[in-house]
């Protein structure tokens, strides 16, 4: 029985998620408002693509809304070329956000006005502990925390100092503005957490206009608030921050209440996604920039070759469960091979070229083949060029005529092969160089058997892949593998760039590929017949200097 629909996506089974806001909708809920809130300082991953599926397909399933908002409260680590990264990640993998991309800067006056709020309460103050002495007072998980001397400051000399800190009259790291919680709770997030900190930095949306900025916890419920979301759904990590979540949600004059809930992350053998340790490959060099087809970024995923469809495939097998899970690489894996297979055009590419010289065949002229552009479906054929000069695999030849034909299927001297889509074969002789290296096969063709059976008694040893030497073009193929060679690259206290795999990249110039696919579309993915599956490189492909990566192998080589 399938777990795909019509349009061959996987079948959403339902989730704790789902169940919650089904009764929530027999309670009176009226329309399920989601959110994707992603910080601006680095590059989205296979992580956050559950995330994003997670987030917009649920507001799908259940014709709600799911908000695109870009939680900008660091400016020192955030950047306009994340923000643009992001938004075209969502995109890609298909999903369109409710109205216009939203920032917590958008808010940023809001949460001023309610930070004041929070302190003609009572219930905030101006801290003038150094980040250290902070620390100190803030206690250990199994000893309570004790409070600042500065936490009974009046309500007018803790607004007058905000204010001057927001006018930048102070030194960043002297005050910080703190909610006014409990000090000994044994939630370290309750122990009067901060609000502001001072940071002198220009943003990439308000520009010099704030010397402070909120702290995430203080900004993230209140933009839920005023966003209307009902569901905010987030990863384990801050499951112990929803107390604070919802105590910023009681004690200020908030337009509605969200609710938080956690699911587990996800983690995938085999790779890292640790923003720090990504950053760490892009800045040493280990890889070439956030969009390496071998990085687990979406960006690099898309040039890898991965369909959105794949991702969102696999994303949507997954279990949302209140635990982290570690997922095998095969599993994803499957997916691409499974949407590669089914929609993949087929092609020929010689990747170690081996001349092939057709003796009955007449030289300068070209005979216009046809195949089909893919053996189980309806995609219509592609023409191929045959001539007197073809290119094979080197790998397809062997001088030993004994080989068995059962475990050697290729071509020995004075045997049969099958040129795929073309005619029967037999080899003949082989020219070599001075260091006798085979340079050349000559073969002759079995006239009649271009789609056609060989006469009786005439079994080719099996079918080849070829492509004409004078007709076909050069290109430029990049074969790209795991970049990791343990399954647990950055766990132990070794580092985890020792486990990079050193044939994790490879570039062949001397491929030999079929004309059309010089014409053939950034991103426009193949199965080179017998090679595996590759796609046109997203920017570097062009007619002039074709270039293709590969996307992954026809069979999982990793198998134990």
């Amino acid at each position: 029985m399938s777990n795909h629909d019509a349009s061959n996506a996987v079948i959403q089974p339902t989730n704790f998620i789902h169940q919650i806001i089904e009764q929530d909708q027999q309670q009176g809920l009226e329309k399920v408002v989601t959110r994707f809130p992603p910080e601006p300082n680095g590059y989205l991953h296979i992580g956050h693509a559950k995330s994003i599926c997670l987030n917009f397909g649920t507001a799908e399933k259940y014709n709600g809304e799911c908000n695109l908002r870009f939680d900008d409260t660091n400016p020192g680590k955030e950047d306009q070329e994340f923000v643009d990264a992001i938004m075209d990640d969502v995109r890609w993998l298909g999903f369109n956000w409710a109205g216009e991309v939203r920032y917590a800067s958008n808010y940023f006056d809001t949460f001023y006005a309610w930070a004041q709020h929070l302190i003609r309460e009572g219930k905030a103050y101006v801290c003038d502990l150094s980040p250290e002495e902070a620390s100190e007072y803030r206690g250990w998980a199994t000893e309570p925390g004790k409070n600042s001397p500065f936490r009974e400051r009046s309500v007018d000399e803790n607004l007058d100092l905000l204010e001057r800190m927001k006018q930048g009259e102070f030194d960043e790291g002297s005050r910080v503005l703190r909610a006014k919680i409990d000090m000994t709770s044994p939630n370290m997030n309750l122990r009067d957490p901060i609000l502001y900190r001072i940071r002198k930095a220009s943003h990439h949306q308000t520009g010099d206009k704030w010397c402070i900025y909120p702290s995430y916890d203080f900004a993230h419920g209140q933009e839920d608030a005023i966003e209307g979301v009902t569901h905010s759904i987030c990863t384990m990590e801050f499951a112990d921050h929803r107390p604070l979540y919802e105590w910023f949600i009681e004690n200020l004059p908030v337009p509605s209440k969200p609710r938080q809930y956690e699911f587990g992350r996800l983690n995938i053998n085999y790779t890292v996604t640790s923003k720090r340790k990504l950053k760490q490959l892009v800045d040493e060099g280990h890889v070439n920039g956030w969009d390496d087809p071998r990085m687990p970024t979406i960006q690099g995923m898309r040039r890898r070759g991965y369909s959105p469809q794949a991702v969102r495939n696999f994303c949507d097998s997954l279990a949302v469960a209140k635990t982290d899970g570690t997922v095998d690489m095969a599993q994803f894996e499957f997916f691409i091979r499974e949407d590669l297979n089914e929609n993949a055009a087929r092609a020929m590419c010689v990747m170690n070229p081996l001349k092939l010289v057709i003796t009955n065949f007449p030289e300068g002229e070209v005979e216009m083949l046809s195949a089909p552009v893919h053996p189980q479906k309806e995609m219509g054929t592609r023409t191929l060029p045959f001539t007197r000069e073809l290119y094979m695999d080197r790998g397809d030849f062997n001088e030993d005529s004994t080989l068995s034909r059962k475990k050697f299927r290729v071509l020995v001297p004075g045997d049969y092969m099958r040129l795929r889509s073309a005619y029967v074969i037999k080899a003949e002789d082989v020219i070599k160089d001075a260091d006798g290296e085979i340079i050349e096969v000559h073969a002759s063709l079995v006239p009649g058997t271009v789609g056609e059976n060989p006469p009786e008694g005439m079994k080719p040893r099996g079918v080849m892949h070829w492509v004409s030497a004078t007709e076909g073009k050069q290109a430029t193929v990049r074969i790209y593998d795991r970049l990791f060679n343990v399954e647990s690259p950055d766990k132990g206290e070794g580092d985890f760039l020792a486990n990079i795999n050193p044939d994790s990249f490879s570039e062949i110039t001397n491929c030999w590929v079929e004309p059309d696919l010089l014409n053939a579309a950034p991103e426009t993915g193949f199965q080179f017949e017998r090679e595996g599956y590759f796609v046109a490189d997203r920017y570097e492909h062009s007619p002039e200097h074709p270039v293709f990566n590969k996307t992954i192998g026809l069979r999982d080589t990793w198998k134990k």
